[in-house]
C-alpha cells in the first residue's frame, strides 16, 4: 500500500483534475470571434479575456475580428463553425438589436446564443470637436436645436453601441442631427478628430486619451449616474432624464454543444474574470467588472437589453 505521505507527494506532481479534464476536451487552438473592429473596447476586452482563459483551457485562444452589419457578419460566422466549443463569440450592445435592425437576419439573439459570462462594462462619454461652441449639456442642446440636420454624429454601423447611444439621445432631446455610419468606432472617432463630424458618444477607452490631449472636449457621461471612469463629468441624464447607457460584453457559446466543453469554458471564463491580473488590465482599459459575471446573470441581462432596445431601434434602415 502506498504510504499516505508518499501519495500526497506524488499527487503534487500531477496537474489539477480540472486542468486535466480541460486538456482532454480541447486538443487544438480555439477561436474567439469579435464582431467589431480592432481597437474598440469590445476588441480590447475580448483579447484580454482570451489571454486570461488560455491557462485554464490548456490551448491558445486566437481572437478574430469578423466585422460588419451590426455584428451580424460575425454572428453568422460563429454559427457556421462546428458546435464543439472550439469557437467562442464575444458580443456587445448591438447583439440584442440584430433582428430589430436587420429583420431578415435568421438568427435570434437569445435562443441561438448561449451566454456563459458577463465580461465587462463601461459608460460612454459624450464629446464634441473643439470647434463646436458647446461646453456643457445645455449649450450642446441649444447648438443642436439651432443647427439641426447640419450637425453630424459619428457612429459605427447601425445597431452598434454608439449608434444606440445617439438614437437614445435624439429621442430624449427631441433634436434632429444626422447620424453618419462608419465601419468601426475607431474610424468614426478619426473623422471627429478631423472635424468631419461634430460629436459622438463612445467609449472612454477610445476617447479619454484624446480628451486629455485637448483634441476633443468632453461634455457628459452616458451612465445614469456620474462614473469614476470619467471623473468630473455629469451624466447625460442630468439634462435628459431617463438617459442611461452602459456598454457591456457577454461571452457566448452555442446551444447544444457538448456539456463537457460548456462546463470547461464556463469555468475558464469565470476564473479569468476573477484573476487579479485580468482585472487590472480591464481597469487600465477603463472597463469595470460585473459584481455577478455568471451565466445566469448574463442571460438575465441579455433578455432585459432585448426588451429595452429592440423597440427603440425598430425600423432603422441599415446604412
Amino acid at each position: 500500500m502506498l504510504h499516505r505521505r508518499n501519495f500526497l507527494a506524488a499527487s503534487a506532481l500531477l496537474p489539477p483534475l480540472a486542468a486535466r479534464a480541460q486538456e482532454r476536451v480541447f486538443t487544438r487552438p480555439l477561436r474567439m470571434i469579435i464582431p467589431v473592429g480592432v481597437a474598440g473596447v469590445t476588441d480590447i476586452v475580448g483579447r484580454i479575456l482570451a489571454d486570461g482563459m488560455q491557462g485554464a483551457i490548456g490551448q491558445p485562444i486566437v481572437p478574430e475580428n469578423v466585422v460588419g452589419a451590426g455584428s451580424t457578419v460575425g454572428a453568422a460566422a460563429f454559427h457556421r463553425a462546428p458546435n464543439d466549443g472550439g469557437t467562442l463569440f464575444i458580443a456587445t450592445n448591438n447583439h440584442p438589436v440584430m433582428r430589430a435592425v436587420y429583420p431578415n437576419f435568421p438568427l435570434d439573439p437569445v435562443t441561438d446564443f448561449l451566454p456563459i459570462a458577463l465580461v465587462g462594462r463601461q459608460p460612454f462619454i459624450l464629446a464634441v470637436h473643439p470647434d463646436v461652441p458647446a461646453t456643457d449639456l445645455p449649450s450642446l442642446l441649444t447648438y443642436l436645436r439651432t443647427r439641426g440636420d447640419q450637425v453630424n454624429y459619428g457612429s459605427a454601423n447601425p445597431g452598434a453601441t454608439n449608434h444606440l447611444a445617439g438614437e437614445l439621445f435624439k429621442q430624449l432631446s427631441a433634436t434632429q442631427f444626422t447620424i453618419v455610419p462608419y465601419r468601426s468606432a475607431a474610424q468614426s472617432v478619426q473623422d471627429l478628430l478631423a472635424g468631419r463630424t461634430h460629436f459622438t458618444i463612445d467609449s472612454p477607452t477610445l476617447m479619454m486619451p484624446l480628451i486629455r490631449d485637448a483634441k476633443l472636449r468632453a461634455i457628459a457621461v452616458s451612465s445614469a449616474e456620474a462614473s469614476a471612469l470619467a471623473p468630473g463629468l455629469p451624466p447625460i441624464a442630468s439634462a435628459l432624464p431617463g438617459y442611461d447607457l452602459t456598454a457591456w460584453q457577454i461571452l457566448f457559446l452555442r446551444p447544444g454543444l457538448p456539456e463537457e466543453a460548456r462546463r470547461a469554458l464556463g469555468a475558464a471564463a469565470l476564473a479569468a474574470l476573477a484573476d487579479p491580473g485580468v482585472r487590472q488590465r480591464m481597469l487600465a482599459a477603463n472597463v469595470e467588472m460585473w459584481p455577478d459575471p455568471s451565466a445566469a446573470a448574463a442571460a438575465r441581462h441579455l433578455a432585459a437589453e432585448v426588451a429595452r432596445w429592440a423597440p427603440i431601434v425598430a425600423g432603422i434602415a441599415p446604412g
